[in-house]
């Protein structure tokens, strides 16, 4: 018998949850047997529910909310020896995993994609006992992503990060930074790092154009320079997605990535808060497999 587990965050997407459900159960009860459904309530149960669809061998677990939802599903089925096919109808603020997947940001078109059954495999990493599928970042910028409130995100959408981070550029202190990768050792002062596993940072898909969800690579930008002449001098490059040619940026495509500071510093893991460096951190090439679009 088939069956399958949608987790859904009730609060997401404006509280468009509760509206889009009934729609999801009924396409998905004409594939599956069985249709669970589990409402997150508090943090940690989106990964305790995927977990619980692990052990009970179901066939797919669909996911009903931001990347918040998504990044908790990851860590749920990360360890596990059976991993369903994971879904995603995107409810969030930016929904950086579903652009990067091309899964529609209307949660009744992405439904539809549930219907065609159409897989792809996709990579996630691993930073020290975490999973994650998209991004880390350190830095000030970083940091002052924690800032953004529930309410600027339902009223401002992304650009409340890009507020938060803008505020933080005032301060542009750098900090010392050593980074293992594939190729060796970069040692020196940075003002911010992001490496990320897609294309789509905070929304923003021109970062890291060329970077696939299962390439097995971890695009990582050391930006030496905030300084504002800098920062109007790369926005053309930025644009074009051709920041990485530029002498105050470093750019490594590494499947490993260790990271140490003498500096208190945390590390951002897709958006939200993670724990003091120093870390490690791999890929696990081709580690899920998800629902997509068909070409």
């Amino acid at each position: 018998m088939s069956k399958v587990i949608i987790i859904i965050n009730p609060s997401s997407g404006r509280e468009k949850a509760g509206k889009i459900l009934p729609k999801a159960e009924k396409a998905l009860g004409d594939i599956y047997d069985e249709v669970s459904v589990r409402q997150t309530e508090g943090e940690g149960d989106a990964t305790d529910f995927a977990k619980e669809a692990c052990e009970k061998r179901f066939d797919a677990v669909i996911s009903m909310g931001g990347d918040g939802t998504v990044n908790e599903i990851v860590n749920g089925l990360g360890e596990q020896q059976h991993r369903p096919i994971f879904g995603i109808i995107p409810l969030g603020t930016v929904n950086d995993f579903a652009r990067s997947l091309g899964i529609p940001l209307n949660p009744n078109t992405a439904i539809e994609i549930l219907k065609d059954m159409h897989i792809k495999e996709s990579d996630i990493g691993k930073i020290n006992d975490r999973y994650f599928m998209n991004v880390l970042a350190v830095g000030a910028i970083a940091e002052a992503t924690y800032n953004v409130s529930v309410d600027q995100k339902t009223h401002l959408g992304s650009f409340a990060y890009f507020i938060e981070g803008a505020k933080a550029m005032i301060k542009k202190n750098p900090f010392p930074l050593t980074v293992e990768h594939d190729q060796g050792r970069w040692m020196g002062e940075a003002h911010l790092l992001i490496a990320t596993m897609t294309n789509s940072v905070g929304g923003f898909e021109q970062l890291a154009p060329e970077a696939e969800v299962n390439d097995g690579k971890l695009h990582t930008f050391i930006i030496k320079d905030l300084s504002l002449p800098f920062i109007v001098k790369i926005i053309p490059s930025l644009m074009k997605g051709e920041i990485k040619g530029h002498d105050e940026i470093e750019y490594i495509q590494t499947s490993k990535l260790n990271l140490s500071t003498t500096d208190e510093l945390a590390v951002n893991i897709d958006g939200d808060e993670g724990f003091l460096l120093p870390f490690q951190s791999n890929v696990l090439h081709k580690h899920l497999r998800l629902f997509v679009p068909g070409n």
